[in-house]
């Protein structure tokens, strides 16, 4: 079963990446009012992230990509979370309808999605074939960066074993005779000098 490029990353990584992308496309830009708006009632303050216009776009494409058909009410639901209501308990509140509404506006006027309206379904916007293109050209990159990295890794360790049989080679070759007698009087040596130290420490006591 063939995998799509766009799996093989995790979600918040591609996204990453996929937001880097999106920055380089003239409709894609940041409202004035994205500044100072939360991204939902149920959150205490606006995005800090300088990105999160971006970020947000890229996921909401990734969402179309898996899902197939998005809608803003859908999306809402998403990107919803628990609203902190002090001593009562907590309550499910859905995210900003105009927040993800402006994101797929500049998603379909940059050609990467299109309205679906078929009888008996429920309508939405499907990503088009220029952004299913874009979208696993992220993931064919960061493939294609892994399985080099991969290989070089090989190659190091093919080299490293090399090095190692070279020198293990080299340790089982036998001595030659010359070689021989060198270590012999080395170790005459050794136990000349030994026997010496051992007199002189017996004539100082």
């Amino acid at each position: 079963m063939k995998t799509s490029a766009v799996y093989e990353l995790k979600s918040d990584e591609y996204n990453t990446k996929l937001a880097e992308a999106l920055k380089q496309i003239p409709e894609f830009k940041e409202p004035e009012w994205s500044f100072f708006v939360k991204s939902g009632v149920s959150r205490i303050k606006p995005p800090t992230d300088k990105d999160f216009w971006f970020k947000r776009a890229a996921s909401i494409l990734r969402q179309a990509y898996v899902k197939k058909i998005v809608g803003v009410n859908r999306l809402r639901t998403r990107y919803g979370s628990k609203k902190n209501r002090g001593m009562k308990p907590e309550r499910f509140k859905k995210a900003s309808g105009k927040i993800i509404r402006t994101i797929l506006q500049q998603a379909e006027a940059a050609g990467l999605l299109e309205k679906y309206n078929v009888p008996g379904k429920r309508a939405g916007r499907k990503l088009t074939p220029k952004g299913k293109e874009l979208m696993e050209s992220i993931g064919k990159k960061e493939m294609n960066n892994s399985k080099e990295n991969i290989t070089e890794q090989k190659g190091e360790d093919n080299n490293n074993n090399n090095n190692n049989n070279k020198n293990k080679l080299i340790s089982d070759k036998p001595l030659s005779n010359a070689e021989q007698i060198e270590n012999k009087e080395d170790n005459q040596n050794i136990e000349e000098d030994n026997n010496e130290n051992n007199k002189t420490g017996e004539e100082v006591k």
